[in-house]
Parts: C-alpha cells; structure tokens; sequence
C-alpha cells in the first residue's frame, strides 16, 4: 500500500501539504495542489478514511514563534495571545529562536509536520518565500514584523513614523550630533526604524554621519559596546537613539561608566516601553509599542481565518506613542557660551 510520505517524496512537500491538498484547504497554491495530485494520481495514493476524518478535526492548537523569550518586550504580546486563545478554547504552543534563523526556520518545519491548526510569527527573519509558502499550507499571521510584497496578515506599528517622532524629539531639544544605534539590519522593523532617523534627520536639514549609525543585536551589551564607541569620536554626540530600551540601557551604562551623566551630558532614548523603563535613572524616554493589543489583534485574527471568516483588514497598523521622561533633559549650549538653556523633559 502506497503511504502519504512517498507521495509527499514525489510532490517535493511535506506529508501535510498532502494532506491538505486532499482536504481541499485553501492555504495550499495552485503550483502544489496540481504537483500533489498529479502523485497522488500516479502513484495510485488512497487515503485512509479514519486518517482523513482525523484530519478534518481541529486541534485547538496553534503554534507562536518568538524571537527571544527573555526580552520583555514580548511577555506582554504573549499574554494577549493566550488570554484571546483561552476565551475561544485553544492552546498555545510557544517556540523561542533565540534570535537564531535557523531555529526559525526548524520550527516553522516542525509546525508544517504537526497536527496544528495556525502559526503565529513574532519574528519573520527567514526568507519571505519561505513565510509565504507556510502562509499558503496553514493560517498565519504576523505580529509586530511584516513581509514587503506579501498580503499576510499582519499586526504592527508604523516603525518608520515613530523612529521619526523619537528623533524629532530630540532634534527640538535642540541636538543636532545624534547617534543612532540599529537593531540587526537583517530585521524589516530595524530597516524601518533606521529609515525613520533618517527621514528626520534630512527633514530638518542635519548632515546624516554614517560613523554615528552603528547596527547592534537588540543587547544591553551592544548598546554599551557601540555608546563607547560613540564616546570615542570627537566630539562625540549629544544625543543617542537606540531602536529598543535594552540597548538604550547599555548606552546609559556606558556614558556613567566614562563618568558622564545623563541627560546632562548626552540625552538617550529608546523603544518599547519595557518595564526597565522605569527601573533606571533617570527614567528612559521611549517610544511605547500596545504590546498586549498587538497580541489580541493578532490572535483574533488568527482564529477568524480558522474559522474561515472574512477578514475586514489584512493588516492592521495599531498607535504608538511616545513616553517622555527625564533620559533626554539636556543643557544645551550656545556657541560663546551667551546662552544657557535648561531643558529637562
């Protein structure tokens, strides 16, 4: 008797694209549908009836992929995923990369071998091909990242604007030398971020210093390690943008550490608005992301594809906002010394 796993073998899929094809699921392309059936038809595949029916069944299961447990940041995303998931009476697996592509891409081809109704993705670094091709086998949404070009279901925030707002904040402070300290370039919302720096920066009519953009992995190591090497150059920046509060952290750690102050001697601001926050002093000024709607969004879309209902939006772009606190008060001098102008905000 002929099994799925040899027609999966001739079709190039995975056993449970082949079942999907023969569950008629619509989260399968046209190209696969007829390279599956097209074996199916040649080896002479017959499906077991108890299998099929099994199959047919829900499992109340769906699958969330985050990039790094630890971080803070996202025990808020994953609490509004839960608590929508338990009111509709589903579970939750969870899968931490660790920041690692290639757990990404395991897990992702773990998710396509178990019986799991959708997948839910905090973190899209591997190929977009290879998001797409998971989008067209099970339900998928993303949460916080997005895929250019691609119509998946996506919650976030506009990383550009708020990148832009944050910079501005500190451009009206009066800096003019402000650092920016990226998260890794291979993520979209680094890009955008890094993009919104930019578009203040040139809307305001301040020379963009390609020294004083340095990309970091989203550490509070990496925030110190680049901050020190901002403080090296000469003169060094009065203002510092990290693209989230850990790495804004490292850099506050790292000014005290060259026996500077902040904000006195140079402002930091970060992005998130994670508890840490308002651990440390001064307070750190961030731009704040709906972190717990952002899970409830995303879950909520996530069961209505289930459950096959229309989507109303495909993606949704939730509000930010920007949390003023005391990490970018700054003292700012004007040239000759005639002017002191005392700023703590």
């Amino acid at each position: 008797m002929v099994k799925m796993i040899e027609v999966a073998k001739l079709a190039r899929v995975s056993p449970s694209t082949v079942s999907r094809v023969l569950s008629n699921s619509p989260y399968v392309s046209e190209e696969t549908r007829q390279r599956v059936l097209e074996a199916v038809k040649l080896l002479e595949y017959k499906p077991n009836r108890l299998a099929s029916n099994l199959r047919k069944m829900s499992s109340k299961t769906v699958v969330v992929v985050l990039p790094d447990i630890t971080n803070p940041f996202f025990s808020k995303i994953l609490q509004g995923l839960e608590d929508v998931a338990r009111e509709n009476g589903y579970h939750v697996l969870l899968g931490d990369t660790g920041n690692s592509l290639k757990l990404e891409k395991d897990f992702i081809d773990l998710v396509r071998e178990r019986f799991v109704d959708g997948l839910i993705l905090a973190t899209a670094r591997i190929r977009k091909e290879e998001i797409l091709a998971i989008s067209q086998e099970m339900p998928v949404v993303l949460a916080c990242e997005y895929v250019e070009g691609y119509d998946i279901p996506t919650v976030s925030i506009d990383n550009i604007s708020a990148a832009r707002q944050a910079t501005e904040h500190l451009i009206n402070l009066g800096h003019q030398r402000i650092g920016f300290i990226t998260g890794p370039l291979g993520v979209i919302l680094s890009r955008d971020r890094l993009k919104g720096y930019r578009q203040a920066l040139l809307l305001h009519e301040i020379p963009i210093e390609e020294a004083l953009i340095q990309e970091g992995d989203f550490s509070v190591k990496s925030g110190y390690d680049i901050m020190m090497k901002f403080l090296a150059v000469n003169p060094p920046p009065t203002a510092v943008f990290a693209s989230n509060d850990e790495m804004a952290v490292g850099a506050m750690k790292a000014i005290k550490h060259k026996g500077m102050r902040v904000p006195d001697d140079v402002a930091v601001i970060g992005f998130d608005d994670i508890p840490l926050c308002t651990l440390v002093e001064p307070e750190l000024t961030t731009i704040a992301q709906p972190k717990y709607e952002i899970g409830i969004q995303a879950m909520e879309m996530l069961l209505k594809i289930i459950k096959g209902e229309m989507l109303v939006k495909r993606q949704i772009v939730l509000a930010h906002q920007l949390v003023v606190r005391e990490s970018c008060g700054y003292n700012l001098y004007r040239q000759g010394g005639e002017v002191e102008t005392n700023i703590h905000t």
